[in-house]
């Protein structure tokens, strides 16, 4: 296969580099770097290999098929007016790869359907009860966040950023495969929400620009509609007076205590006297960067089951880097904090190509 400019630019973006920075790292010409991703002139093979080892990637990489990689106007980012251009590119091309390890466990495995019902144009809190229906989940908290999009047919994978501005976004892939990816530093009662605000842009924002301040909000609203249904909050009246009252009732629905506090407050359970008590002791205690006595981090079922079957077999993350020509370290990324991971064998001779199309059960796995 011939060598691929897109493939080119992709690395460099992952690598956070401009073209200047990566022809000084290559030691290569400003202008011919500009050539090569174009696609005006084809670097010769110890080029090629200054670029890789500027990049970090492997040689092989440069010489596949074309990857299609989230675009700016499609993928929603959390914090996208404080992100730098460097940081969003690297977020896409790390969601790039992700389409393609996506790809390779729907050829492995028969992953669970897309039912992620298109709601564009309706009200968040009734998409959120339209959801929670939809996917029979009743008014009980939801257990584990990851796991019932999972089982909804949405991709979830891990993003490792090293800023504050990129900790969560989402994207379709070919305009109908839904993918999460969450920053799994942050608490689990944080990332829990930030998987629901996700889903929400998925939901409501499926065939516009996810980005805005209302834009965020609707998916803000729909979180919270979500992962604490109106009904069961507006019974919670007259038991949520106190600080020590909010810090019960937040174990037991899963998110932070500032999220349940802005929650109560939205539906008309606190006051604004009250709500703004709550804010200011909570600030003072910590809680509005971090949590007391949190939850499990929540993690992948389907990279569980999928790296149990590879186990079994001798195999693990270095193969699929191997079989995608990608770092292991960006699939690692990927997988990082979601599931315990298998590298697998450094051994450069090809693997076994047994599919295992077994299907990844994941029902009842999310309440």
């Amino acid at each position: 296969m011939p060598f691929n400019p897109s493939r080119l630019t992709l690395a460099r973006q992952r690598a956070k580099l401009s073209k200047k920075e990566l022809a000084k790292r290559a030691q290569i010409a400003l202008n011919s770097l500009g050539n090569y991703e174009d696609g005006t002139r084809v670097p010769p093979p110890e080029v090629v290999a200054q670029l890789g080892g500027a990049t970090g990637f492997i040689v092989d990489f440069f010489y596949g098929a074309d990857i299609e990689v989230p675009s700016p106007k499609n993928a929603s980012f959390r914090s996208f007016s404080r992100m730098t251009s460097a940081q969003r590119d690297a977020a896409l091309a790390s969601g790039g790869i992700a389409f393609g390890v996506g790809d390779w466990l729907a050829s492995q495995f028969n992953l669970p359907a897309v039912e992620v019902p298109d709601l564009e144009g309706m009200e968040p809190e009734a998409a959120a009860d339209l959801v929670r229906s939809h996917w029979a989940l009743g008014v009980l908290p939801i257990k584990n966040v990851v796991h019932l999009l999972e089982s909804r047919g949405v991709r979830v994978f891990s993003l490792v950023e090293d800023s504050r501005e990129v900790n969560a976004f989402s994207s379709w892939q070919r305009g109908t495969i839904p993918y999460v990816f969450l920053n799994t530093m942050k608490s689990s009662e944080s990332s829990r929400f930030d998987a629901a605000h996700e889903l929400g842009h998925l939901v409501l924002h499926r065939h516009g620009d996810p980005k805005g301040k209302e834009v965020e909000q609707q998916a803000n609203d729909f979180a919270g509609a979500l992962l604490l249904p109106r009904l069961e909050m507006l019974a919670l009246a007259g038991r949520c007076r106190t600080v020590a009252d909010i810090m019960r009732i937040k174990k037991r629905w899963n998110v932070s205590a500032m999220a349940l506090v802005y929650r109560l407050h939205r539906v008309g359970v606190l006051t604004d006297w009250l709500y703004r008590s709550m804010c200011i002791e909570l600030s003072g205690k910590g809680l509005r960067t971090q949590e007391q006595d949190g939850a499990e981090r929540e993690g992948s079922l389907v990279m569980k089951k999928v790296f149990d079957v590879m186990r079994h077999e001798g195999r693990g993350l270095r193969d699929i880097a191997r079989e995608l020509r990608v770092p292991v370290e960006e699939l690692h990324k990927l997988v990082f904090g979601l599931t315990a991971v298998t590298l697998g064998s450094d051994n450069p001779q090809p693997t076994r190509t047994t599919v295992r199309r077994g299907h990844l059960s994941l029902v009842g796995s999310g309440n």
